[in-house]
């Protein structure tokens, strides 16, 4: 398996799973609402979502095929970044949200049956909650390093389903908190990486990047072997400038003052709640 291969295996196993427990919450609860006959809306809506944000998909690849010379690094440098602003706010979203999404989903659900049109409520409940998802896969797969992501891909999608109907139809418990924190450190990591990419893009343009920190493309060079690994997963680069590093470093220094803030504010927020 390739290092664009692993990275593409975390990112669809992460956002996979995500997607298996929004569908999970929301076909358990229509069964215990004695309300099976709905669930063909919900893998409607699914489905729809799905094949949207392969549209999205397709769509970045047609662009990027569009350009050429530095307008080529401009939109490659661009998407990287809103890649990475995508995925921090999941991350974050997740750290604080995670707990709720399920009360969150059933009150939509109820919400939606309580209204005339209820089966068309349903369809873009689940197709809303699932396209946001998709597409932001769709823009990670895009971004992530290298050729060659469809096995990676795949096999994370196909372990994210296994892990879905596990839970609903086996009722098999799952650690999701400690699934969450360990693939959201890698993702971060990942992010990094991926701003890294996106500031390198517009140093290629014509931005000035400043100086060369290190360089090390004759002993470790980020084409091939370890050094391929290493971009895929945590960004490296065999010559990165001084732009390049400040922005690696300054990624995870704003990702710890975020995720500090949301902990606060939502430990601030708890009595409340509980009221």
């Amino acid at each position: 398996m390739s290092a664009a291969d692993i990275s593409a295996l975390i990112i669809a196993l992460r956002e996979g799973v995500e997607m298996a427990l929004i569908v999970g919450i929301v076909l358990a609860y229509l069964t215990r609402i004695d309300a099976r006959h709905a669930h063909r809306w919900v893998w409607l809506g699914a489905v729809i979502a799905g094949l949207v944000s392969l549209g999205f998909l397709g769509l970045l690849n047609l662009l990027e095929a569009e350009f050429t010379g530095t307008t080529e690094f401009y939109y490659e440098g661009t998407t990287l970044l809103l890649a990475a602003a995508f995925l921090t706010w999941m991350i974050l979203w997740m750290l604080q949200r995670a707990r709720y999404l399920k009360n969150e989903l059933q009150g939509e659900i109820q919400q939606a049956l309580s209204h005339r049109g209820a089966y068309l409520g349903l369809f873009l409940l689940a197709f809303f909650s699932l396209v946001r998802e998709g597409v932001e896969t769709a823009l990670l797969l895009f971004a992530a390093p290298g050729q060659g992501k469809l096995l990676g891909t795949l096999l994370g999608f196909a372990i994210a389903i296994a892990i879905g109907v596990a839970m609903y139809h086996y009722g098999r418990r799952i650690d999701l908190r400690a699934f969450f924190r360990v693939t959201g450190a890698l993702l971060v990591v990942f992010a990094a990486g991926l701003v890294t990419h996106g500031v390198h893009e517009f140093v290629e343009a014509g931005l000035s990047g400043g100086p060369k920190v290190f360089d090390l493309s004759e002993t470790l060079p980020d084409s091939e072997g370890l050094g391929s690994v290493l971009r895929a997963l945590c960004g490296y680069s065999a010559d990165p400038t001084i732009l390049e590093v400040a922005a690696y470093l300054g990624y995870f220094v704003l990702v710890w003052v975020l995720s500090r803030t949301r902990i606060v504010g939502r430990r601030q927020a708890s009595p409340t709640v509980a009221a």
